[in-house]
C-alpha cells in the first residue's frame, strides 16, 4: 500500500496521467466530479485537462476506460475548451473504443462523438469517421456507420453532410461483413428519409438483391419530412420554438419547414461528372448530316443513351448543340425531331446552368417547332424547352420568345404561351420586375382577342400565372384595357394556379404536357432554385418544389402576391384612378346640361351663350362661384366642362370672358374627379388658346391642373399630337415651353420619350425660330433625365442645329434635375412612385435605350460570312473579320439576334494569329456598344471565352482583353458573369496570367456592387490555391482581392471554405483572412445618395458624362463627402476638360493666379470624418506592401477637399520633379500654414509614404527634409500624433531605415528620434520592434539600435507589451548571420543591463550558449570602459520639455479626438508617458542605492569617480541640507515587503472570487494594525485600481453568471467594501490616490449602486448601504483637490457618454454637492487653479447653450453652485487662480467669475491687468502673498537652472521694478554670499544695459548659477520651492544638488540632459493626470513597480524637504559635504 498512499497525495491531473492503473482510475473519477461541478464553461480549469482527454478515451485497461469515457463526455458537454480537443479524441475513440467488446464504452463512445457535433465541430467528426470506415476491423467500420446513422437521424442531413456518406455507400454494400452490409443498409435508409428519391441515382449500379431490399425498406418509410431532434448549440432556441409548434399542433409551419429540409440535397450534386463529348461515336457529325434517316437516328440514339446520364462534366457542346438544333429545325422526320428534342433535353438537365450559354440559339428553333401536331413531338418540344428554361433566366430568353409570338401559327402562338406560363410559375414577385412583364403582357394581351380558342385559353393561363406571381397592383397597369368579361378570366385562371402550387402536387396541371417532370425532380428540381439567375431573390424549384431554399424567394409559396411591389413600380392608386375615368363614358348633351342644371344657377345656364359679353362675363363669375362651393363628389366635371364647350365655346372672342373660362376649367381639374373623358373635351380649346398673349398663361395652368388630375404622361401625349396637328407656331413654341415646365414640376417618369422625339423632331425641322428654340429648350430638360443616350436620336439632324442641341446639353452637364413638386399630392402614389422606382433604376434608362432604332444584322451574317472567318488562310480569315466590323459599324444600334456570329467569333478569341484576337476583341467591343444592356444574352457563349484570352502571354493582348471585359461588363452589369460555375472555372485554370489578370478584375468590380449571386462562393477554392500560387504576382492579386471577397460572402464562409486546404496551408489562409478582414470595405451604399434625387426616373446610366466616374468613386471610397467634396467631386472632371481646351500661356497665367492661396484648406473636422470612415471600414484602410492604385485614388479624392488643386497636381503627378516642386512648396508653406498642416497631417503623412516607395532619391531626401521640419514644428505646436496618423505612416518610414545610403538612414534616425516627442516612446516601441523582423539586415540592426536608444532614454517601460517578451524578442537577434545585427542587439541588451542589472538575465529567458557567451563578454567589455549616456541633439531638450509641461496648449492643438480625450490629454500632460517615466528615472537615483549596488554599472555615475573634490571643495562654502538616512522600513519595504504587497494586489484582481476574498482579507489585515498599515503607502493607486478592475469584472461577468451563487459575490463585494472603508479611515493613505483612479473608483461605486440586479438580491441593500458609506468616506477623507476634479471630469464624461443613464450623472452631481457643502472647511486645502481648469475645460466641452438643452436643469445648478460657493468663499482673489487656463480671455469661466464679482471688483482693471500679463514677465499682477511666493520661488529657480540664468535675472529684474516694495530678502539671506552678490550684480548689470550703460565684465570663473538650489527653504516658506499647487516637491532640490556636484566636479551637466531636466518639469504649474485609467491599464501592469517606487521616493523627497528646512546652518552643511566625499570614495573603491 506504500505506493498507493504515494500516488493519493497526488493533484488530479497528474493521477490522470499515472502509470498505474489504480491511480487513473481514482483521477478519473475525481475528474468527473470536479467537471460536474465547474459551473463556469469557461473556467480556467477546463484547460488543464485540455492535454489529458485523448488520453482518457484510449486507455488501455477497459475499467479505467469506462471511466475515462464517462469524464470525457461531461468534459465535451461542458468545456468552452472542448473543440480543440476533436480531432484527437474522436480519431481515438474510432480506434481504442469501437473496438472494445463492452457495448457499454462502445455506447459512450458514441454518445462522445454526437456531443462533439452538438458544440459545432460535425465536420472534423465525420471526417474521422469516415476515415475509421478504411479500418480493417469490421467492428470499427460497423460502429462508425452506426454513429453516422444516428447523427443523421438526430442531428438532420443539413449538419451531417451526406455527399462524402453516399459515395463510400457502394463501397459498404460490397463488404464481405454482414454486419457491414447490414449497417449499411440502416444507413441507407436513413439517408432516404432525408433526400428521398435523389439517393436512387447514386445506388443504381449496386447489386439487384440489395437495392430490392432498400426499395422494400424506403416504401415502409412515412412520407412527412423528417425533423432534426436534436440541435447545435447555436441552434438551441429553435428547440423550443419546435416544441411550442408541435404543443400547438401547427402543421402549417410544417409545409415551410419541408421545403427547408428537402432540397437541402440535391440529388444532382451526389453525383460524379460524366465526361462524354470523347465517347460520341467518331463518325457522329457525319452520320447526323447523312440521307438516310435510319442513320440519322442511330447518330441521336447514340447520344441519347449518353446524355441519360445525370450529370454530365463541362465541356464544349456548341457543335453538338449545333447538330441537335439542326435536326429539330430542318429534319423532315418527325421521329427524329422527337429524339433530338430528348437529347437537348438531357443535355440541359445533365449540365443545368452550363447549358445556357447555349439556350439563346435552341429556344426559337424549338418554339418554331411547335407547329408539329404530332403528340409525342409537341410533348418532347415541350420537355425540352422546359428543360432549357431551367439552364437560364426569362430575361435571357425573352426577346427569342416574343419574337415568335407574332408568328401566324396557331399552335405555335399557343405552346408559346403556355410555356410562358410554365416559365413564370418559376418566378417570384422579385423575378419577374416590371421591366420583364410589360413587354410579356401587350403580347399576351393580343392572343386574348386571337380568333383561336386553344390561343385565347393559353395567354389567359399565361396572364392568371403572372398575376398569380406577381399581384393585381404589378398587372393592373397592363390589364388598362382588358374588359370585364376577360379581366374575370384571368383572374379565374390565376386561382387555378394558385390551386396547383398550394396542394403541392403541382404536377396535375402539367402531367398532360410535361411527363418527365416527376422523374426529373431530384435532378433538375434543384436546377430550378439553384440556377435562376437573379441575386434579388433566387426563383423557387419546379412545380414539385415547395418553396425556394435560398433566402431570396418569399417565405410562403401559398401568398406570392406578398412582395408584390417590388414588381410594380410606382402605379398604384393612380392606375386604378385610371381604371375608372377611362371607363366614364361620354355623356349626351342633354344629360350633361340636366346634371350641370343640378349645380348651376337657372340664369348661368342661359347666359351662356348670350350674344352680350358683360352677360356672358358675369355668367362666367357665378360659374366660379357655383365650382367652388361644390363637394368634390358631387361635382359632375363633365357636365360642367362640356357647358363651358357649349357655343361659342373656345370661340370666344372677349378675353376676359376667355380668362374666366380657362380659370374655372383648372379650377373644376383642381377641385373635382376629373376624368380623362373630360380631359379630351377641353384640351383642343386650351391647346388652341395657348399661344394666346392674354389667355395663354391660363391655358397653360389649367393644362397643369388636368396633367395633374389625369397624370402628365397622359396629358403631354394629348397636347403634343394636338399642337403639332395645327399650324399655329405660337401655339406649338409655347406648348413645348409648358412642357418642359410640366416636366420639371411633374418628373419624368412614366413619360412616352418615343413619342415626344418624333414631335420634337418635327419641331426642329419648323421654319419658325421659336418653335425650333422651344424644341432645344425641351430637349435640355429631357437631357437633365435621360442623360446623354439623349443624343443619339438626333445625330442626323444638321450640324448646325446638331451644335445648337449641344450647346443646350453642355449648359444641362453637371446639374441634377429637380425634385417633383407636383403631381404628388393628388394621388398619394407618388411617393411609391419614387420608392418604388429605385428598384429598378434601369427601366426608364432601357425604354431610352430601346427607342433607339436597332438594325437586323442577322441577314448580313451569312454563313458565307461565317465560313470566311472559320478559314484556313489567315487574310481571309481577316477579311471575314473587316467585313463583320464594317457591318456593325453601319447599322450602329444593333437587335440581339446576330445569327451564328457568337460561335465564330468565339473561334477567333483563339486564333494562332494575335493580331486577328486583337481584332476580334476590337470587334466584341464594338459589338457591347452595339448591341447595349441585350449583349448579356451572349455573356455566356462570347463573355467568357474573352475572360480565357486574359491568359495570353502577350502583354498588349491581355489588355485589349481586359478592355474589351469591361466595355461588356459595363452594358451587363456584373451578375450575369459572376452567375454559373465559369468564372470559378477560369480561375481553376493554373495560368499565372490569366490568374493576375481576374483577379485584379475582380478585386475592382467587387467592391461596387451591392449584392453578388450565391455563385461566387466557387470562386473561393480557386482563390486560395491562387493565395499559395507559385507566382508572385498571383499571390498579391489574390490577397488584394481577399477583402472584396468577404465583403460579400462574409468572413464565416470564407474561413469555413479554408475546411479542405492542407493543415499548413489552413493555417496561412485564415491568417490572411483574419488580415483581409481588417481591411475589408464596407459594401458601397445605394446608388441613392449620389444619384440624382428624383424615384427612378433618372436611371443611373444616363447621368451626364462627368457624373457616372465621379459619383461611383465617391460612393464606394467616401461615402459621406463634406459639402465642399461633392463640389469638388461633380466638378473635377469638366474642370479637367476645360482646361485641357484653353489656350497654353492663358492656363500660365490663370495656373500663378491659383497659387497665390493657401495650399491646404481647413476643413472643419475633415480629419475626424476621414478617421471615422477608416474605423468603420468605409474607406480602405491605409495597409499595404506596396501602394496600389486604388489606395492612390483614394488619398485623390481624400485631398482634393483639402489640398489646393494645383498643389494636388503636383503631388500626384506621374514625374519625379513634380514631386520635388511640391515639397519645396509644402516646406516654404510649413510655417505660414500650421492650422492647415495639422488639419491634413493624416494625408500628409500618407502621401510621404507613397514617396518612400519612390525609387528616386532627390525625392526621397527632399521628403525625410521635410519631415524633419514638420516634426519640429509639431513638437512646438504641442501636438500629439493620433493612432491613426501613427500607424499609417511609422512603419513605412521604418522601412527606410534600411536604406544602403547612410545620409537617409541617418536621416530615418534623426526623424524617429524627434517623432519621440510627438508620440509616446512606448507605443513607437512596438513598430520599431515589428522593423526588426525585416528580411533587411541593416533594417533588422537599425531598429535594434533605435531600440536602444529608446530604452536608454525612457527607461524599461516603453518595452511593450511587457519587457520580458521584447527582450526575449530582441535577445534572438544575438544569433543573426549578419554582424551589425548581432552587435546591435547585444549592445541594446547591454543598455538595459547597465540601467538593470542582472535582471536582464531573468527577462530574456533560455539563451543558447553560444549567445549567451557572446553576451556576457559584451557585458564584460561595457563594464570595463566607463560608458558616458549618449549625447542627443542639443537642441531637442527644450522641445522634450516644452512637450510635458505644457498644458491647456494641447486642447487647441491636440489632435482631433473626440472631446473627452482631448481632456485627457490635456490634463495629462504630466503624465505623458515620457515625461512620467523620465521622472522615475530621477527620482531611482538614490545613494544608498548606488552604495549598496556594487555589481551593477550606472551609465551616468561612473565619470564622478575620476576626480578629486578636495580642491574643487575650498573655494566656497555650501550651506548643504542634511539627507535624513532612509529608514529601515523603507530598505525593508524595497525588497521583500513591497513585492508581497504587489503579489496580493495582483490578486485582488483575481477572476476566481475565493482568491481575490483571500487576497482582500491579507490587506485588510494589514490595514486594521496601524503600525503596519503604512506599508500599503506608495500602492494605494495599484491597489484602488485592482479594486475597481475586481468591481468590473463582477458587474460584467459575475453577475451574468447563473452558474455562480450569489452569496459568494456578496461576500466578495462586502470584502472589497469593508476595505475600502477601512483604507480612507487613514487619512495619509487615502490622500494618495490620484485623481485619474478616484475617478474609475467612484464610476464603480456608483454603477453598483445603481445595479438593480443587487437590489434583487437578499442582502444586497445592506451591500448598497454600505456602498453609500464608502463614497461619503471617499469624498471627506480623498485629496480634495484629487476627489473634486476627478468628480467634474466623471460628471463631464456621463453628460458626453449617450449610453449612460440619467440617474449615473445625478448621482456625481450629488457627490459635488456634498463637496460643495464641505469647501468651506477644505477650501484652503485644495488647488483651485486646478479645479478651476477643470471647470474651464467642463464649460469648453458643454457650454451654457448646450447645457440648457440637457433634460435635467441639475448639470447648470450644479455647477453654478459650485462656482458661486467658491467665489463667496475666495472673494475677487478667486481671479488669480485661472493661471492655467490658456487664452483665459475667452474663457466662458473667466466672464462667469467676473460676473459673479462685479459689485466688488472694477472691471476694467482688471482687464487692463490681465492685457500686462501677456508681457516678458508673464506674472500676474493680481497676485496674493502666497501667488508673490510662488513666483519668487519660480523665478530664482530659472536663475539657478543653467539654461535660463538670464531670463530669471531678466524676470526678477522686472519683478523688483513693478512690485517695488517687495521682498525678496527671505529668498536670499539663505544663500550663500556668493549667490547673493551674483544676483545683486546681474540686477545692476540688466540696468546698466537697460539705461544704456556699458557692460560689466563678470570677476569670477565659475559659474554661479551653480550655487542657487543650495538655498534651503524656510520653513515658513515650504511652497516656495513647491509647484504652485501648494503641494511638496522634493525631487528637482536633489536633481539640482546633483548638478551642481556634478559642475563642481567639472563635468559638464548636458551629458545627463538627453532627458528632460526636472526643474522644468516642476517649475510650471502641473496639471493633473486624469488619464482615465482604462486608459491606463494596458501599459500599467508593467508600470506598477516604477509607480510604487515613485510614490516612495516621493514621499521620502517630501520627509526630506521638512528636514532641510530644520538645519540651516552652514556647519551641518559641511558635515554633509564630508558625508558625501566619503560615500563617493566608497563608491570609488567598490568599482576597483
Amino acid at each position: 500500500m506504500g505506493d498507493d498512499s504515494e500516488w493519493m497525495k497526488l493533484p488530479v491531473d497528474q493521477k490522470c496521467e499515472h502509470k498505474l492503473w489504480k491511480a487513473r482510475l481514482s483521477g478519473y473519477e475525481e475528474a468527473l466530479k470536479i467537471f460536474q461541478k465547474i459551473k463556469d464553461e469557461k473556467s480556467p480549469e477546463w484547460s488543464k485537462y485540455l492535454g489529458l482527454i485523448k488520453k482518457f478515451v484510449t486507455d488501455s485497461n477497459a475499467v479505467v476506460q469506462l471511466k475515462g469515457l464517462e469524464a470525457a463526455l461531461v468534459y465535451v458537454e461542458n468545456a468552452h475548451v472542448a473543440g480543440k480537443t476533436t480531432g484527437e479524441v474522436v480519431s481515438g475513440v474510432v480506434s481504442k473504443v469501437f473496438n472494445q467488446p463492452k457495448a457499454k464504452a462502445k455506447e459512450l463512445g458514441i454518445e462522445i462523438c454526437l456531443m462533439y457535433i452538438e458544440i459545432e465541430k460535425g465536420e472534423a467528426v465525420q471526417e474521422e469517421l469516415l476515415k475509421g470506415l478504411d479500418n480493417k476491423n469490421p467492428k470499427i467500420i460497423v460502429a462508425c456507420i452506426e454513429t453516422l446513422r444516428k447523427a443523421l437521424s438526430e442531428f438532420g442531413s443539413k449538419i451531417i453532410l451526406l455527399k462524402p456518406i453516399i459515395k463510400v455507400l457502394p463501397k459498404l454494400f460490397e463488404s464481405r461483413e454482414k454486419a457491414v452490409r447490414d449497417e449499411a443498409k440502416l444507413i441507407a435508409v436513413e439517408i432516404y428519409r432525408w433526400i428521398r428519391d435523389a439517393l436512387r441515382p447514386p445506388l443504381q449500379n449496386i447489386n439487384s438483391v440489395q437495392l430490392k431490399e432498400l426499395e422494400e425498406e424506403w416504401v415502409k418509410q412515412p412520407i412527412g419530412a423528417p425533423k432534426p431532434t436534436r440541435f447545435l448549440r447555436s441552434q438551441q432556441e429553435l428547440e423550443t420554438k419546435l416544441e411550442q409548434q408541435q404543443s400547438a399542433g401547427g402543421d402549417a409551419e410544417g409545409g415551410g419547414d419541408d421545403g427547408d429540409e428537402v432540397p437541402q440535397i440535391d440529388a444532382y450534386e451526389l453525383l460524379e461528372a460524366v465526361e462524354i463529348l470523347s465517347k460520341l461515336p467518331k463518325d457522329f457529325y457525319d452520320k447526323i448530316e447523312a440521307k438516310k434517316w435510319q442513320e440519322r437516328k442511330e447518330a441521336l440514339e447514340a447520344v441519347e443513351v449518353l446524355v441519360k446520364n445525370p450529370r454530365l462534366e463541362a465541356g464544349d457542346y456548341a457543335d453538338l448543340v449545333k447538330a441537335l438544333k439542326k435536326v429539330v429545325g430542318k429534319d423532315t422526320n418527325v421521329m427524329l425531331v422527337a429524339l433530338a428534342a430528348k437529347c437537348l433535353t438531357g443535355l440541359a438537365v445533365g449540365l443545368r446552368k452550363k447549358f445556357g450559354q447555349y439556350a439563346g440559339h435552341v429556344v426559337p428553333t424549338i418554339l418554331e417547332k411547335f407547329k408539329e401536331k404530332k403528340p409525342q413531338v409537341v410533348q418532347a418540344l415541350q420537355e425540352a424547352i422546359d428543360a432549357i428554361f431551367l439552364t437560364t433566366t426569362l430575361q435571357n430568353i425573352s426577346e427569342d420568345v416574343l419574337a415568335v409570338m407574332d408568328n401566324k401559327n396557331p399552335t405555335i402562338k399557343q405552346q408559346t404561351s403556355l410555356f410562358i406560363a410554365r416559365s413564370f410559375r418559376h418566378c417570384t414577385a422579385s423575378t419577374l420586375p416590371k421591366s420583364l412583364l410589360k413587354p410579356f403582357c401587350a403580347a399576351l394581351l393580343k392572343h386574348i382577342s386571337d380568333s383561336a380558342l386553344e390561343v385565347r385559353d393559353a395567354a389567359f393561363e399565361a396572364l392568371g400565372t403572372a398575376l398569380k406571381v406577381v399581384g393585381e397592383k404589378a398587372v393592373n397597369p397592363f390589364l388598362a384595357d382588358v374588359d370585364k368579361l376577360k379581366l374575370d378570366k384571368i383572374k379565374e385562371c390565376s386561382e387555378k394556379v394558385e390551386l396547383v402550387h398550394g396542394k403541392k402536387a403541382g404536377l396535375a396541371a402539367d402531367k398532360k404536357e410535361s411527363k418527365p417532370v416527376p422523374g426529373r425532380s431530384a435532378t433538375s428540381g434543384a436546377a430550378g432554385d439553384k440556377d435562376m439567375k437573379d441575386t434579388s431573390a433566387p426563383k423557387p424549384g419546379p412545380l414539385k418544389k415547395a418553396p425556394a431554399t435560398k433566402t431570396g424567394g418569399p417565405p410562403k409559396k401559398g401568398k406570392p402576391a406578398a412582395p408584390g411591389g417590388a414588381g410594380s413600380t410606382g402605379t398604384k392608386n393612380k392606375k386604378g384612378l385610371d381604371i375608372k375615368e377611362i371607363v366614364e363614358p361620354e355623356l349626351s348633351i342633354e344629360l350633361c346640361e340636366e346634371k350641370a342644371s343640378a349645380v348651376l344657377p337657372p340664369t348661368c345656364i342661359q347666359l351662356l351663350d348670350s350674344s352680350n359679353w358683360k352677360e356672358r362675363l358675369a355668367c362666367m363669375e357665378e360659374f366660379q362661384k357655383a365650382v367652388e362651393l361644390i363637394d368634390r363628389t358631387e361635382m359632375p366635371c363633365q357636365a360642367l366642362v362640356r357647358m363651358l364647350a357649349k357655343k361659342p365655346g373656345w370661340k370666344e372672342t372677349n378675353f376676359q370672358v376667355m380668362q374666366m373660362k380657362l380659370h374655372i376649367v383648372a379650377l373644376i381639374a383642381q377641385k373635382g374627379n376629373f376624368s380623362k373623358t373630360s380631359a379630351q373635351i377641353v384640351l383642343d380649346g386650351l391647346v388652341d388658346k395657348i399661344g394666346d398673349v392674354k389667355c395663354g398663361n391660363n391655358a397653360k395652368e389649367a393644362m397643369t391642373a388636368i396633367a395633374e388630375a389625369s397624370m402628365l404622361p397622359w396629358t403631354a401625349e394629348q397636347v403634343m399630337s394636338m399642337a403639332f396637328s395645327q399650324k399655329n407656331p405660337k401655339n406649338q413654341s409655347e406648348t413645348l415651353n409648358w412642357l418642359s415646365n410640366a416636366i420639371k414640376e411633374f418628373g419624368f417618369s412614366g413619360l412616352n420619350v418615343k413619342a415626344f422625339i418624333s414631335n420634337v423632331k418635327t419641331a426642329l425641322a419648323a421654319t419658325n425660330p421659336a418653335v425650333r428654340t422651344s424644341a432645344i429648350t425641351l430637349l435640355g430638360v429631357m437631357y437633365l433625365y435621360v442623360g446623354p443616350s439623349l443624343r443619339m436620336f438626333f445625330e442626323d439632324e444638321k450640324p448646325a442645329l446638331l451644335s445648337q442641341i449641344d450647346a443646350e446639353f453642355e449648359k444641362m452637364q453637371g446639374q441634377s434635375p429637380p425634385a417633383p413638386t407636383r403631381g404628388i399630392s393628388k394621388h398619394s402614389t407618388s411617393a411609391t412612385d419614387e420608392g418604388e422606382e429605385g428598384d429598378e433604376p434601369d427601366e426608364g434608362g432601357n425604354d431610352v435605350v430601346d427607342l433607339l432604332p436597332r438594325a437586323e444584322i442577322s441577314d448580313k451574317i451569312t454563313s458565307e460570312l461565317v465560313s470566311k472567318i472559320g478559314d484556313k488562310n489567315w487574310k481571309i480569315r481577316k477579311e471575314g473579320l473587316d467585313e463583320v466590323a464594317s457591318i456593325i459599324n453601319e447599322a450602329k444600334f444593333i437587335q440581339p439576334n446576330i445569327g451564328e456570329l457568337p460561335t465564330a467569333l468565339k473561334g477567333r478569341l483563339n486564333d494562332s494569329n494575335k493580331i486577328l484576337v486583337q481584332q476580334t476583341l476590337n470587334i466584341l467591343q464594338q459589338l457591347a456598344v452595339a448591341m447595349g444592356p441585350n449583349i448579356r444574352q451572349h455573356v455566356k457563349n462570347l463573355g467568357i471565352p474573352i475572360i480565357t484570352v486574359l491568359g495570353d502571354s502577350k502583354n498588349n493582348v491581355r489588355a485589349a482583353a481586359l478592355a474589351t471585359v469591361n466595355a461588356w461588363a459595363e452594358q451587363t452589369g456584373m451578375k450575369e458573369w459572376l452567375e454559373g460555375e465559369d468564372l470559378s472555372e477560369e480561375l481553376k485554370k493554373e495560368n499565372p496570367f490569366l490568374r493576375q489578370e481576374l483577379l485584379g478584375w475582380l478585386a475592382e468590380k467587387l467592391p461596387t456592387l451591392r449584392s453578388t449571386p450565391t455563385d461566387l462562393i466557387l470562386c473561393v477554392p480557386h482563390l486560395y490555391s491562387c493565395l499559395e500560387d507559385r507566382n508572385g504576382d498571383v499571390r498579391k492579386k489574390a490577397q488584394d482581392a481577399l477583402p472584396f471577397f468577404m465583403m460579400h460572402l462574409g468572413y464565416e464562409k470564407m474561413a469555413k471554405a479554408t475546411g479542405k486546404l492542407k493543415p499548413t496551408s489552413k493555417d496561412q489562409v485564415l491568417a490572411m483572412l483574419d488580415k483581409a478582414k481588417a481591411n475589408m470595405p464596407a459594401k458601397p451604399a445605394p446608388a441613392k445618395a449620389t444619384s440624382k434625387p428624383v424615384g427612378g426616373s433618372a436611371p443611373a446610366k444616363f447621368q451626364p458624362a462627368s457624373a457616372p466616374v465621379e459619383d461611383s468613386v465617391s460612393s464606394s471610397v467616401e461615402p459621406k463627402p463634406d459639402p465642399k467634396k461633392a463640389k469638388t467631386l461633380g466638378v473635377s472632371s469638366k474642370a479637367k476638360n476645360t482646361q485641357g481646351k484653353k489656350v497654353p500661356s492663358k492656363t500660365s497665367l490663370k495656373e500663378d493666379d491659383d497659387k497665390s492661396g493657401p495650399i491646404f484648406i481647413v476643413v472643419p473636422n475633415g480629419k475626424e470624418q476621414r478617421m471615422k470612415d477608416e474605423k468603420g471600414l468605409k474607406v480602405l484602410k491605409w495597409n499595404f506592401t506596396t501602394p496600389r492604385d486604388e489606395y492612390i485614388e483614394q488619398l485623390k479624392i481624400q485631398m482634393s477637399s483639402c489640398v489646393a488643386k494645383w498643389l494636388q497636381d503636383e503631388m500626384f503627378h506621374s514625374d519625379f520633379q513634380h514631386h520635388n516642386k511640391a515639397l519645396a512648396v509644402m516646406v516654404d508653406h510649413l510655417e505660414s500654414e500650421k492650422e492647415g498642416v495639422i488639419g491634413c497631417l493624416d494625408l500628409i503623412l500618407k502621401w510621404l509614404t507613397l514617396r518612400f516607395f519612390d525609387t528616386n532619391t532627390s525625392v526621397l531626401m527632399k521628403a525625410l527634409e521635410y519631415l524633419k521640419l514638420l516634426f519640429t514644428l509639431l513638437s512646438e505646436e504641442e501636438y500629439h500624433l493620433t493612432e491613426n496618423e501613427a500607424s499609417s505612416f511609422i512603419p513605412y518610414l521604418i522601412l527606410k531605415v534600411g536604406e544602403p545610403k547612410d545620409v537617409i538612414r541617418k536621416d530615418v534616425r534623426a526623424i524617429l528620434n524627434r517623432m519621440c516627442l510627438v508620440y509616446p516612446a512606448s507605443k513607437m516601441f512596438p513598430f520599431v520592434m515589428e522593423g526588426t523582423k525585416s528580411k533587411n539586415s541593416k533594417q533588422r540592426a537599425e531598429c535594434l539600435e533605435e531600440l536602444g536608444c529608446l530604452i536608454e532614454s525612457y527607461g524599461m517601460n516603453v518595452c511593450q507589451p511587457t519587457p520580458g517578451k521584447a527582450l526575449k524578442e530582441i535577445a534572438i537577434h544575438i544569433g543573426d548571420r549578419d554582424n551589425a545585427v548581432r552587435n546591435a542587439a547585444l549592445n541594446t541588451i547591454v543598455t538595459v543591463y547597465n540601467v538593470h542589472g542582472d535582471q536582464v538575465f531573468k527577462l530574456i529567458g533560455n539563451l543558447s550558449e553560444k549567445d549567451m557567451s557572446m553576451l556576457e563578454e559584451r557585458i564584460k567589455r561595457s563594464a570595463k570602459r566607463p560608458s558616458a549616456a549618449p549625447i542627443k541633439q542639443v537642441e531637442e531638450k527644450p522641445q522634450r520639455t516644452q512637450n510635458i509641461s505644457s498644458s491647456a496648449n494641447m486642447l487647441r492643438k491636440g489632435p482631433a479626438e473626440d472631446m473627452s480625450s482631448k481632456l485627457n490629454q490635456a490634463r495629462s500632460m504630466s503624465g505623458h508617458p515620457e515625461a512620467a517615466q523620465t521622472v522615475r528615472r530621477e527620482f531611482q537615483l538614490d545613494l544608498d542605492e548606488i552604495e549598496n549596488d556594487n555589481g551593477t554599472v550606472r551609465c551616468e555615475m561612473p565619470e564622478l569617480v575620476q576626480h578629486k573634490l578636495d580642491d574643487i571643495f575650498e573655494p566656497v562654502l555650501i550651506p548643504e541640507p542634511k539627507i535624513r538616512a532612509v529608514s529601515p522600513h523603507f530598505d525593508d519595504m524595497h525588497s521583500n515587503t513591497a513585492s508581497t504587497i504587489n503579489f496580493i494586489i495582483s490578486q485582488v484582481a483575481s477572476g476566481d472570487i475565493n482568491t481575490s476574498i483571500q487576497a482582500l482579507t491579507q490587506i485588510d489585515e494589514v490595514l486594521r494594525q496601524e503600525d503596519k498599515a503604512e506599508a500599503m503607502s506608495g500602492h494605494i493607486d495599484q491597489f484602488l485600481i485592482a479594486t475597481f478592475m475586481q468591481l468590473r469584472l463582477i458587474y460584467n461577468t459575475h453577475m451574468a453568471d447563473e452558474k455562480l451563487e450569489k452569496d459568494e459575490i456578496i461576500k466578495l463585494y462586502s470584502c472589497i467594501i469593508g476595505n475600502m472603508i477601512s483604507l480612507f479611515q487613514i487619512e495619509s493613505l487615502s490622500r494618495e490616490a490620484s485623481t485619474g483612479v478616484l475617478k474609475d473608483l467612484m464610476h464603480g461605486l456608483i454603477t453598483l449602486m445603481l445595479d438593480s440586479r443587487i437590489e434583487d438580491l437578499e442582502e444586497g441593500h445592506q451591500v448598497i448601504r454600505s456602498v453609500n458609506l464608502l463614497v461619503v468616506k471617499v469624498l471627506e477623507k480623498s485629496d480634495q483637490t484629487n476627489i473634486l476634479s476627478a468628480l467634474l471630469v466623471l460628471l463631464q464624461d456621463s453628460l458626453l457618454a449617450t449610453a449612460s443613464s440619467p440617474k449615473f450623472s445625478e448621482l456625481v452631481m450629488k457627490c459635488l454637492w456634498r463637496m460643495v457643502r464641505l469647501l468651506p472647511d477644505t477650501i484652503n486645502s485644495i488647488n483651485l487653479d486646478r479645479i478651476l481648469l477643470d471647470i474651464h475645460i467642463f464649460m469648453k466641452v458643454f457650454p451654457k447653450e448646450k447645457l440648457k438643452q440637457c433634460k435635467s436643469e441639475f448639470p447648470i445648478r450644479t455647477l453654478k453652485t459650485l462656482l458661486h460657493t467658491l467665489c463667496k468663499l475666495k472673494g475677487p482673489k478667486i481671479l488669480d487662480h485661472l493661471t492655467m487656463i490658456d487664452n483665459k480671455n475667452e474663457s466662458e469661466l473667466e466672464a462667469h467669475l467676473c460676473r459673479m464679482m462685479k459689485h466688488s471688483m472694477d472691471q476694467t482693471g482688471s482687464k487692463s491687468d490681465k492685457e500686462t500679463e501677456k508681457g516678458a514677465s508673464r506674472i500676474d499682477e493680481k497676485s496674493s502673498k502666497a501667488k508673490v511666493n510662488d513666483f519668487l520661488a519660480e523665478i530664482f529657480k530659472k536663475i539657478g537652472s543653467k539654461e535660463n540664468t538670464k531670463e530669471g535675472l531678466a524676470e526678477l529684474y522686472e519683478y523688483k521694478k513693478k512690485y517695488s516694495d517687495a521682498d525678496i530678502e527671505p529668498f536670499l539671506k539663505n544663500s550663500s554670499q556668493f549667490f547673493q552678490n551674483y544676483v545683486e550684480r546681474g540686477l545692476r548689470m540688466i540696468e546698466m544695459e537697460r539705461e544704456g550703460k556699458g557692460h560689466i565684465p563678470t570677476s569670477t570663473g565659475i559659474s554661479p548659477q551653480i550655487e542657487v538650489t543650495c538655498v534651503p527653504t524656510p520653513t515658513s516658506t515650504v511652497s516656495s520651492v513647491g509647484n504652485t499647487n501648494g503641494e511638496e516637491v522634493g525631487p528637482s532640490v536633489y536633481l539640482e544638488r546633483l548638478k551642481i556636484l556634478r559642475q563642481r566636479c567639472g563635468l559638464d551637466n548636458t551629458k545627463q540632459d538627453d532627458r528632460p531636466p526636472l526643474t522644468s518639469l516642476l517649475s510650471k504649474p502641473a496639471v493633473p493626470t486624469v488619464v482615465s485609467s482604462t486608459d491606463m491599464l494596458h501599459s500599467k501592469l508593467s508600470q506598477l513597480r516604477e509607480s510604487r517606487e515613485q510614490h516612495q521616493h516621493s514621499d521620502l523627497d517630501s520627509n526630506q524637504t521638512h528636514s532641510s528646512g530644520a538645519m540651516t546652518t552652514s556647519s551641518s552643511c559641511t558635515a554633509n559635504i564630508d558625508d558625501l566625499k566619503k560615500r563617493l570614495e566608497r563608491i570609488k573603491s567598490s568599482r576597483k
